[in-house]
């Protein structure tokens, strides 16, 4: 808004264009040009007068919007004198724009709330809203709504008005609260049967039971709470007026999770959500699905709100057995969506039997589980007319994948082993239907692994009748037959008997298009298990891995099979392991090396990624063991493989994708030889700079860690590998100095700091010796400020090990050195590094990367107390100490207290050499979890 305040014909003009314009260049301007009169002092001006006009929906939505959003972000903007003129102002258009649309309603609603939890000066604002609006009817619709937004903005996040204020709201809101439910009773009574107005006080009923300041007692008496629950049994209710009421219910379940101080009112939603059984019923009788599930959300809720009192004492008071009845009578429902809802009980059931470890409760609650995975198993039978494989990616196999963790959570009470022979049994001894007998192969695949294959008869016996199933029997019982013969792997490990027949039996399926898949997944098992006994079978695995692409396999089933390959490889005697990984990785070099030679078509060369995942996949899983002093089997074919890696880098260097296959492909090559890989580093070294010099792929700074960390501590490649680091760190800052480079290029940020921090571990002294450590400490302090989860833990990282290099004698590098070094560091960058750290802590970091921040503090703590008093006393002064609303954001003793907490844990004598003692950490991190609570 360089040029001045717009004119409202020009606004309005935009407006129409966003709303309008057939051309979407036209909407995508008009979005732009809106969006910078937003952020503009002058959208406070023109909202209120686009508002007064009323010249249509659109515009007054706008104007709404924009209202909301200035309050929200920009309320600073503001001088305090103008706070009251803005509040009379929203209150006089919201009444007057009542009738325009409900949506522009709620955009004012929320900027009425947002304005009053920010303008401390607004003392007693429901009192003020309900004396004002509530002997007026018509005004009852935006009063009610404001009353319903404003508990749900006091947790905002659009909203960063501090503990403090927050703690002020909250316990005016509860003073008020009888208030709000008295006039939302009224609103009932007064607009009778108005069913738009009733979903309305559900709905903010609903908002404050879920801030949870609502008195339990009142409500427990309370003839709204009568009015709930019979528009729940009335099988009249409309669908939307039913969601309505379910939602605020469950809203009032959750308010009361402390159940024996809210007792009354837990009495009063007990008993009344078990009389909804019937209207459950009837709701399944006339195929209302909507409300069905809303009754199932209703009985799942009440089972998680009293599970505490159900697992303590089963079948007395609270802990009526009734209420798991309810939810079994819900898995019963013939549609899966139903029976999904109730999950979280039986987890949380299972983990709560499970801590308890009670024979006498796990006794009572055995039939219940028993029904349920009997209702599961229902539950996961295909469609009779189903003719393919099972879909995993579907809602329905999504819906058995998460049957199947279920299951694997709740099976140790009624006994994997008993289960396993039950449904075996089942098959066994009957004759059902296919799509029944797939359901239980299913949930037998989803326990196997809990069975005690030891001396198990019963599970060799399996083995050999899936292994001995027919071709004819449908291709869905053929498939999971085979994911069960991979779960049991481990029976197979234990009775190598049964590993040629079964081994024969994947083999076979392996050639059929539909089955490929999964036998290749199972082969992998089989491997993984049984490496010792696959070894006879080496060569045949060699045959599939020189064929694969014969077999109709998904991409990762192929990667799947290589890795089993590869792990019985790094089983066999040390003189073959060499010849036969040369034999395993020769059909991916020579697809390399064609792909090489050949001219790209229509400026497009053909694309390696696959070969290049095949031979990662295959260096990361040959590790045989190698005593000292013997050479690498897989050195020789590594440094032959080389060249090939390394002309395939180069004829891809500017394809990003490709690039980082190359890197993850020779990070492996690299940690599968270890010091073998010597003679690649000058080559390898000096192609990645040059690579990187032109296309800076972060991918080769986490390559550069990764030498870094195998030869760090190797005398003669210290200096070396030191030139890489400053050659690679040239090009990253000169990225991540352009505007918004750091928020541009986390992945960047992230393998940087990784290569710095493998630097500070393997060879500190010189890193902390050298020019670019300077430029190192002050990037990072740059990128604190970045929410990317692992670009900001790698520089946490890279700090605390910084500082802590100067506190640990571990280390070969001399104590004395490091300490003086990290001494300059830490003289020179303490007190900008504190101050960052606690105002990105308060203002922009999510508290997920706190911990990491109070490991570095508690680092430079340790590293020099005193100093570090200082530091953090100089950055709490500066801390703003008042809102723009006036509210007290913090007050002089939390910020003194908050500084005793964090520096009196001083360390003792014995830390001083020693890594951070987890619990003072935590102790620091938990100071630090409270304090930034004030400003967010």
């Amino acid at each position: 808004m360089d040029g001045g305040k717009p004119s409202l014909a020009l606004v309005y003009q935009a407006v129409q264009a966003l709303y309008h314009d057939p051309d979407p260049a036209g909407k995508e301007r008009a979005s732009l040009w809106l969006g910078e009169l937003q952020r503009s002092m002058y959208a406070w001006e023109i909202s209120d007068q686009l508002l007064q006009l009323k010249q249509d929906v659109e515009s007054c939505y706008f104007a709404a919007q924009t209202m909301k959003m200035k309050i929200q972000t920009s309320f600073y903007e503001l001088p305090a004198e103008t706070h009251i003129a803005l509040r009379d102002s929203l209150l006089s258009h919201i009444k007057n724009l009542k009738d325009l649309s409900p949506v522009i309603i709620t955009q004012l609603a929320l900027a009425i709330s947002d304005l009053a939890l920010q303008m401390a000066s607004w003392k007693g604002c429901v009192q003020t809203l309900i004396e004002k609006y509530s002997n007026d009817v018509s005004s009852l619709i935006f009063l009610v709504e404001i009353l319903t937004v404003l508990p749900e903005e006091v947790h905002s996040r659009s909203l960063r008005i501090g503990a403090n204020r927050r703690t002020e709201i909250i316990e005016d809101l509860a003073y008020y609260s009888n208030d709000v439910v008295t006039l939302l009773m009224s609103c009932v009574e007064k607009t009778g049967s108005d069913e738009k107005m009733l979903i309305k006080a559900f709905r903010c009923l609903g908002s404050w039971f879920n801030l949870g300041v609502l008195d339990s007692n009142f409500m427990a008496n309370n003839q709204l709470l009568v009015v709930l629950f019979q528009v729940l049994q009335q099988n009249d209710t409309s669908t939307n007026l039913h969601e309505a009421a379910s939602d605020s219910v469950c809203s009032a379940l959750c308010a009361i999770e402390n159940v024996n101080s809210n007792m009354p009112l837990a009495m009063q939603l007990f008993q009344g959500v078990l009389m909804l059984e019937t209207a459950y019923h009837m709701a399944v009788a006339r195929e209302d699905l909507d409300k069905v599930l809303n009754y199932c959300r209703i009985f799942t809720e009440l089972c998680e709100t009293f599970l505490e009192t159900i697992a303590r004492s089963p079948g007395r008071g609270m802990g009526d057995l009734r209420t798991v009845e309810l939810l079994l009578i819900c898995a019963g429902h013939p549609q899966y969506e139903v029976a999904e809802i109730t999950f979280n009980f039986w987890y949380r059931l299972g983990e709560h039997l499970y801590k308890a470890n009670d024979p006498v409760l796990h006794e009572i609650f055995r039939p219940y589980i028993q029904r349920l995975l009997h209702g599961l198993a229902r539950h996961c039978q295909l469609d009779p007319d189903h003719e393919s494989i099972p879909e995993d990616t579907s809602d329905f196999g999504e819906f058995r994948m998460r049957v199947s963790d279920l299951v694997k959570d709740i099976i140790f009470l009624v006994g994997s082993k008993e289960c396993f022979y039950q449904l075996y049994s089942t098959l066994k001894e009957g004759n059902p239907p296919w799509e029944v007998t797939e359901a239980v192969l299913f949930i037998m695949a989803s326990i196997a692994k809990n069975v005690d294959p030891e001396n198990n008869r019963t599970l060799t016996e399996v083995l050999e009748q899936l292994v001995q199933l027919p071709d004819t029997v449908h291709i869905a019982v053929r498939y999971t037959s085979i994911e069960l013969v991979g779960e049991m792997s481990e029976v197979v490990d234990r009775n190598p008997c049964v590993l040629d027949p079964v081994l024969n039996y994947l083999m076979k399926s392996l050639r059929e298009k539909p089955l490929a898949s999964v036998s290749a997944k199972a082969i992998h098992n089989m491997c993984s298990m049984c490496r010792d006994h696959m070894s006879q079978h080496f060569q045949v695995l060699l045959d599939i891995a020189r064929s694969l692409d014969y077999f109709s396999l998904s991409s990762d089933a192929a990667v799947e099979l290589l890795k089993g390959t590869a792990l019985v490889l790094a089983r066999l005697p040390l003189e073959k392991i060499g010849g036969s990984l040369s034999d395993l990785c020769a059909v991916q070099v020579i697809a390399l090396k064609k792909m090489i030679s050949l001219e790209p078509t229509n400026g497009k060369s053909v694309d390696p990624t696959i070969w290049l995942d095949r031979l990662a996949v295959i260096f990361r899983h040959t590790n045989p063991v190698v005593q000292n002093g013997q050479s690498h089997p897989c050195q020789k074919v590594i440094q032959e493989i080389w060249p090939v890696l390394s002309q395939t880098l180069n004829k891809h260097q500017a394809d990003n994708r490709v690039v980082e296959r190359c890197c993850r492909c020779l990070r492996f090559a690299v940690r599968c030889i270890g010091k073998g890989s010597a003679s690649l580093l000058q080559p390898l070294v000096t192609q990645m700079v040059n690579v990187y010099q032109l296309y800076p792929h972060s991918c080769f700074l986490y390559l550069g860690s990764i030498l870094v960390d195998e030869y760090g501590m190797e005398e003669g490649c210290r200096q070396g590998l030191l030139d890489m680091l400053q050659a690679l760190c040239m090009p990253t800052f000169q990225l991540l100095e352009q505007p918004n480079g750091l928020r541009n290029h986390p992945d960047t940020v992230d393998d940087l700091f990784r290569l710095a921090t493998r630097f500070i571990q393997r060879s500190p002294v010189i890193l902390l010796s050298s020019q670019v450590i300077i430029h190192l400490i002050q990037c990072a302090i740059a990128a604190t400020t970045l929410d990317h989860r692992d670009a900001n833990c790698s520089v946490m990282k890279f700090i605390r090990d910084l500082i802590h290099t100067g506190i640990t004698s571990d280390h070969e590098d001399s104590f004395e050195v490091r300490k003086r070094l990290v001494s300059q560091a830490m003289e020179q960058h303490g007190q900008q590094l504190v101050t960052q750290l606690i105002h990105m802590c308060c203002f922009c970091l999510p508290p997920y990367t706190l911990p990491d921040v109070a490991e570095v503090l508690w680092e430079a703590m340790h590293f020099d107390h005193p100093m570090f008093c200082s530091w953090l006393e100089n950055t709490l002064k500066g801390l703003p100490k008042e809102m723009s609303g006036g509210a007290v954001t913090v007050t002089h003793k939390q910020l003194t207290d908050f500084h005793k907490q964090v520096t009196r844990q001083i360390p003792p004598i014995k830390t001083l050499f020693s890594s951070c003692s987890a619990e003072e950490c935590k102790q620091v991190c938990w100071s630090l979890r409270e304090f930034t609570r004030l400003f967010r």
